[in-house]
């Protein structure tokens, strides 16, 4: 089955998700929407989309797409979703961030609770051929138990921190979280749409008692000289026998007393990590219980955490789980930090 696939958003991020199509067997891009026609008319000659629309509903309505690929700013992500699910559609794939606070943070808690629609973050990382190596080692004990999982990106929070979160869940093999301390200073807001401490510290601790260090901003570890402050995230796991080690430029795993080292380039593995993406959720239509590991409900878990790491610093206390935030605590943070910010959406 060839899958019809949709963009709604033709900014830059977009690139990312559309110029694998033409490595994909069993979709195609039949159409995109953008508020901005030049956008839209550009992105659709650019990766040779035959349809573009200025309006969701009509684009939704006459194209019945399987997967819709939403990127568009994290200051409207339910609204948007809530209608792609109104319409029935199958699959969406959802740039993250998945959320910008904690009240857009219950909503989409009720919406995956009540949506047929089937919603993956684009953690594409997860994805990595590299990574699902890794994590294979993981779940054969070859490095013995997971002991502590060190994760960081010089980007803030809400920009590239939430990317290697989701490792830190995958190489936590999903485990649930049991408390959060966290320290955040400073406000950041990427494109006045991606609110965010400029800097975040956090040791998390899983119900099985391994450890989670979580760092975004200042003081996180660089991974390579004269790159972008993007290409900086890493994730590495701890055993109790061994090591394994990501990072965007290299790669490193200890096992068995032998230690192996590589290098990979960027965007050739990260455009594989897209295609093998884009397939799974292919997957998850055909067959309900081909669950990806990045859907909504998790992506959610792993913004909880992040929510988490706010309170602590506003309450300046650990936080402890279950944990149910409160709605005001994006602006209980932005007060905290001395800051001012106003989601340009509302």
């Amino acid at each position: 089955m060839s899958f019809k696939c949709a963009f709604l958003g033709c900014g830059g991020r977009a690139n990312g998700h559309a110029w694998v199509y033409d490595r994909i067997t069993r979709g195609t891009a039949v159409a995109c929407c953008d508020l901005i026609e030049e956008k839209a008319v550009e992105f659709a000659g650019k990766y040779d989309i035959p349809n573009w629309y200025l309006d969701l509903d009509e684009m939704i309505e006459r194209e019945q797409p399987d997967v819709v690929h939403m990127v568009m700013p994290p200051t409207i992500r339910h609204s948007l979703m809530g209608r792609l699910s109104d319409h029935g559609v199958p699959a969406v794939i959802v740039e993250k961030p998945i959320a910008i606070g904690a009240r857009d943070y219950g909503l989409l808690r009720e919406l995956e609770a009540s949506s047929a629609t089937k919603f993956t973050v684009n953690h594409q990382l997860r994805y990595h051929e590299r990574i699902l190596e890794m994590l294979d080692h993981v779940a054969a004990g070859d490095i013995g138990a997971v002991r502590c999982l060190d994760a960081s990106a010089m980007l803030a929070m809400s920009g590239q921190g939430v990317h290697v979160l989701d490792l830190m869940f995958a190489f936590a093999d999903y485990t649930q979280v049991r408390a959060v301390h966290a320290a955040c200073s400073g406000f950041d807001d990427i494109n006045g749409t991606h609110p965010s401490p400029e800097s975040v510290s956090a040791l998390i601790t899983f119900v099985d008692e391994k450890r989670g260090v979580l760092q975004s901003g200042a003081g996180v570890p660089e991974m390579a000289k004269d790159v972008a402050r993007h290409m900086h995230k890493r994730i590495a796991a701890y055993g109790e026998t061994g090591f394994l080690h990501w990072t965007m430029h290299s790669w490193e795993k200890g096992i068995g007393g032998t230690v192996e080292r590589g290098e990979h380039e960027y965007r050739i593995v990260d455009d594989v990590g897209q295609i093998n993406l884009t397939n799974a959720v292919f997957d998850w239509i055909e067959d309900d219980g081909a669950v990806t590991p990045t859907n909504l409900a998790t992506s959610l878990d792993e913004w909880l955490v992040l929510l988490a790491c706010y309170a602590s610093t506003v309450h300046k206390t650990p936080i402890e789980f279950p944990f149910e935030p409160e709605d005001d605590l994006l602006e209980q943070y932005v007060a905290f930090a001395g800051a001012e910010w106003t989601n340009p959406h509302e």
